[in-house]
């Protein structure tokens, strides 16, 4: 089906115009907002890796990495330890994943920063390579798995599958092929191998798998464009050939969307950064439970009742209704609507518990909260409306799809997240040198130490 859509667009040679693409790219350039965004998708993935990296899935991955051994060629971040450069992408990416806390991207649609940065951070610290090089593959990465994503349309994550780890794929191989000098033909060759290899279910959102498939997916794209480098062989076309990704991952193939704009557009301004610890589909709702409660003065105990307004595609994603562990209570419109109308801080972590799930207030608001389904909605989109015991009726709509133009000011807003995600694993002053380190990361000369910088435990403040 997707090959019949393919021949009203000559699509001859896609999967190779797309690393073409990526493979031309210099720092000078490519545009000053793509660089600049590039830079906080970095200071943000440090941030909730770290924070990730006290998960229990990290520790189990780095217990079964030390118990295989191997050379210590990158750091584990937040931990210190060095494993080997594919280890480190696996562990790395399952952390950054693991609060589910790490910027979005909705022509994937999913995660762009968690697939890309752990197989570029650990092959850029064994190569000694320097903050120039680390950016422009990163931005290589960001666009290939966008325009990837485009590709594929919403078909394919409505089908079930988790872009993050399928479509990151293309990401992870494209960025680390870019960083190994590849031509466009090893790329393509490379993104073959990792075509063939990328996967991740939605039906595990809610367990370790969802954050697994991060990892795997930087690991998988690492090891696809190393090995292309060694002459692994493997297909060139795998995005658009009978039988290849989008042929049995989609029913809405679009290659015209892939190549609009190519060399002209750049994605990854457009990536969306999370400032509410949960699931991006409870974002818009929210922000207008939490508008309405400051504009309106709500008192919880005098609401009648509460609608959530979504896209129906949110149902599926988040729309968990009754809530028994913190992780599922990322994953549910009405607990964060809930959260958002009683003032409680839903950018903190920690307020994602199983205490905080079955809190008999927060259960009560929740439990006046249905969901209703509006198509006409964006992705990101939600309209919340409250109805008073005394008749009264509060409404509005708050739209998170659009990213912020501001860019001082999202730095600053995620130089923030990064110091509360962080200071509790490097110390503060360890934040104040990454946060300087990643602001200027074009005069480091060597990526291995804002590796280390991530790395080293607490200690003593100074």
């Amino acid at each position: 089906m997707a090959q019949a859509a393919a021949r009203q667009v000559d699509d001859t040679d896609l999967t190779l115009k797309l690393a073409e693409n990526s493979m031309s790219f210099t720092l000078d350039g490519l545009p000053k907002e793509a660089v600049e965004v590039a830079r906080h998708c970095f200071l943000d993935w440090l941030g909730v890796t770290l924070a990730g990296s006290r998960e229990p899935l990290a520790g189990i991955l780095l217990k079964e990495a030390l118990s295989e051994g191997g050379n210590p060629q990158a750091t584990v971040i937040g931990d210190g330890r060095k494993v080997s450069i594919q280890q480190a992408a696996l562990i790395n990416g399952s952390a950054g994943h693991a609060l589910d806390y790490d910027d979005v991207h909705l022509l994937m649609p999913g995660h762009p920063t968690v697939p890309v940065v752990p197989a570029l951070l650990a092959l850029a610290e064994y190569q000694n390579r320097d903050g120039k090089d680390f950016l422009t593959a990163l931005v290589a990465g960001i666009e290939a798995e966008c325009r990837v994503g485009a590709i594929m349309n919403q078909s394919h994550y409505g089908a079930g599958w988790h872009a993050t780890g399928t479509v990151g794929t293309f990401g992870a191989t494209a960025a680390a092929a870019k960083l190994l000098g590849l031509n466009a033909k090893a790329c393509a060759n490379a993104m073959g191998i990792g075509g063939t290899q990328a996967a991740g279910l939605r039906s595990m959102f809610g367990t370790m798998c969802k954050p697994f498939h991060a990892g795997k997916a930087a690991v998988n794209g690492l090891s696809s464009a190393l090995l292309s480098q060694r002459g692994f062989e493997s297909r060139p076309d795998v995005l658009e050939c009978e039988q290849g990704f989008a042929d049995t991952q989609t029913e809405n193939y679009d290659p015209a969307a892939a190549l609009d704009g190519l060399g002209d557009v750049f994605h990854t301004p457009d990536v969306l950064f999370k400032y509410h610890a949960a699931c991006y589909g409870t974002h818009a709702s929210i922000e207008a439970a939490a508008a309405l409660k400051r504009e309106h003065n709500i008192d919880p105990d005098n609401v009648a009742d509460i609608e959530v307004h979504v896209r129906g595609d949110n149902l599926r994603i988040c729309n968990i209704l009754n809530p028994v562990t913190g992780l599922e209570g990322k994953f549910s419109l009405r607990f964060t609507a809930a959260m958002a109308l009683l003032g409680e801080n839903t950018a903190v972590i920690a307020n994602y518990n199983e205490q905080k799930v079955q809190d008999p207030e927060i259960v009560a608001v929740r439990d006046k909260i249905s969901v209703h389904v509006n198509d006409d909605l964006g992705l990101a989109q939600s309209d919340v409306v409250i109805s008073m015991k005394d008749g009264t009726v509060h409404k509005t709509r708050a739209d998170v799809e659009t990213p912020d133009t501001d860019l001082d000011r999202q730095w600053s807003r995620l130089r923030a997240k990064f110091t509360d995600m962080a200071t509790p694993v490097i110390s503060a002053a360890g934040v104040r040198t990454v946060i300087d380190a990643v602001r200027n990361l074009e005069t480091c000369d060597d990526i291995a130490e804002i590796a280390a910088l991530c790395g080293k435990p607490a200690g003593n403040d100074v």
